[in-house]
């Protein structure tokens, strides 16, 4: 006899054997025993989660001629013929290639003919979200009103898809995803049925790995089992067959980061792809564990630590590493990992886009989001608390007169000069310069947030900005005349206004005097 793969093979055969969908099982036992069954069932929920499985036995559960409890006895003839395929009353379609009007015109016209044995005749319509939009219209009618020996059953992983009216005609059913103590379990009894050793960490490891479908869970292991027939099967044989990392990789990885040394990230990724593991995996599972870093970061009682599933060893690693950061560090790494997850599905080029993930986060000074701010003010602060080492000058000794001078010199930014008399117009601009920005809408408004008031070598109004965005938005002619005009209707006086573009603070300082420090200075004598 041929092989048959782990899923198939242990398929669920009653509502006894199913896993993980409690509520649903239950629900549909009492409609049968309570004869109280409806004309059409929606299921849907993530890939293996049982929809296609609770269908069938639902068929055979309505046909059965002695039901256990609501479920199907496996005896009686027409459970023995639904189950071998040659009933006639069980109708299977894959709408993902039966996706056509003329597809569901032949159901329509099958629905007339009453079944030749057993109660009812089950329409079971997988991958439904495909249908055509004419398929669906073709369906509408017979769907609502369906003669009382049809019932149908659609089953779908994206419902959202679905029309409305096709979804106000059915019992929806929504399939959760199996939680991994329920597959680690499942896996467990059929590794004992089939005589297999398993370690049990490579089986949480493994039921982790499918992400709430048992179906996965059972490739997955079936895949392991294979590499290592004959063999136990480790947790340091699923990872390497799986192509995924332990968690002390992961735990260098943090450490290399939170001390931004971006050579030993990198170095880390090189030694990963040369023992061939894959890429979106790594970065998938690197996002897992900083998830639990961050629970345990939010949780200081400890509460957290029940859903996070790792060994004590593991979790004390993660407590200490909880302590070495913060939670908006963690969570800046989580966007940034996140957003890089999304762009690897597309990318020919993983390698290139992890090792720019991981410079970024070494490096939060190359993004000017708020959190990567936030990030590089806690470094600067963490190297003031520590003092801040100062690197001796080629060719002078450390300590000498000369370099000390050299530093202080360095220390004291030039500010500019201040101008020797402001223009009376210009002073207007300052003084009033808040009620002039609430005046104007958005999106100047946004954009004139964070300017300098400045002037320049003729005593003329300066806005003066280190934003790229912001200059070249602010400087085109549209938006400078709608500025000059809206300074205008306050102080009743035309003022020309330039834009200046400063590479940074630290040059904004040395070139540009803030006429807003200068009238807050006034304000204060």
């Amino acid at each position: 006899m041929s092989y048959t793969a782990l899923y198939r093979k242990f398929r669920p055969l009653c509502f006894e054997d199913v896993k993980g969908q409690e509520h649903i099982v239950t629900t549909l036992k009492n409609q049968i025993r309570a004869d109280r069954i409806g004309h059409a069932y929606l299921f849907t929920g993530t890939r293996g989660t049982g929809k296609t499985t609770i269908a069938k036995i639902l068929a055979r559960a309505v046909n059965c001629e002695n039901p256990v409890d609501g479920s199907p006895c496996g005896e009686c003839t027409s459970c023995k013929n639904i189950l071998s395929g040659a009933g006639m009353n069980v109708i299977e379609m894959d709408a993902a290639s039966n996706n056509g009007v003329d597809d569901v015109r032949e159901i329509v016209e099958d629905i007339s003919y009453s079944p030749a044995e057993g109660k009812y005749k089950v329409y079971i319509i997988d991958e439904v979200h495909m249908l055509s939009t004419s398929a669906f219209n073709a369906l509408l009618k017979t769907l609502e009103e369906p003669p009382s020996y049809v019932i149908f059953i659609l089953a779908t992983t994206e419902v959202h898809k679905i029309p409305i009216t096709i979804l106000s005609r059915c019992q929806r059913y929504d399939f959760k995803r199996i939680s991994i103590e329920t597959i680690t379990i499942r896996l467990q009894e059929l590794m004992e049925k089939e005589g297999v050793q398993v370690q049990d960490k490579a089986l949480r490891y493994i039921a982790k790995t499918a992400d709430g479908s048992m179906r996965d869970a059972l490739s997955l292991l079936e895949r392991c089992i294979a590499f290592y027939y004959g063999e136990e099967l480790t947790y340091d044989k699923a990872l390497e067959v799986l192509g995924a990392v332990d968690t002390d990789v992961f735990s260098r990885l943090l450490r290399s980061a939170l001390s931004q040394d971006a050579a030993g990230c990198i170095s880390l990724l090189e030694e990963m792809i040369m023992q061939g593991r894959e890429l979106v995996q790594f970065v998938a599972d690197f996002t897992w564990y900083l998830r639990n870093l961050l629970l345990i970061r939010t949780s200081d009682t400890g509460a957290m630590e029940d859903v996070i599933d790792i060994s004590s060893d593991n979790l004390k690693k993660l407590k200490e590493e909880a302590r070495m950061t913060d939670m908006e560090t963690i969570l800046r790494y989580i966007r940034i990992l996140s957003e890089l997850s999304g762009q690897l599905r597309l990318s020919a080029q993983k390698r290139i886009m992890i090792e720019m993930a991981l410079i970024k986060l070494c490096r939060p000074q190359m993004e000017s989001d708020t959190d990567s701010l936030a990030d590089r003010i806690r470094t600067l602060e963490r190297k003031v608390e520590n003092g801040i080492p100062v690197q001796n000058m080629p060719g002078m000794p450390v300590g000498s007169e000369l370099q000390n001078n050299t530093i202080r010199n360095d220390m004291s930014v030039t500010k500019a000069p201040l101008p020797a008399a402001i223009p009376e117009d210009v002073k207007q601009v300052v003084e009033r310069w808040p009620a002039i920005t609430n005046h104007i809408g958005q999106p100047m408004k946004s954009y004139l947030r964070n300017v300098r008031l400045s002037v320049d070598n003729e005593n003329r109004l300066l806005l003066v900005t280190s934003d790229n965005t912001h200059y070249d938005w602010l400087s085109t002619e549209e938006h400078k005349t709608e500025l000059e005009e809206s300074i205008s209707d306050m102080i009743e006086k035309r003022v020309e206004v330039r834009f200046e573009l400063a590479a940074d603070e630290r040059e904004a300082d040395m070139k540009y005097p803030d006429l807003g420090m200068i009238h807050m200075e006034i304000e204060e004598e």
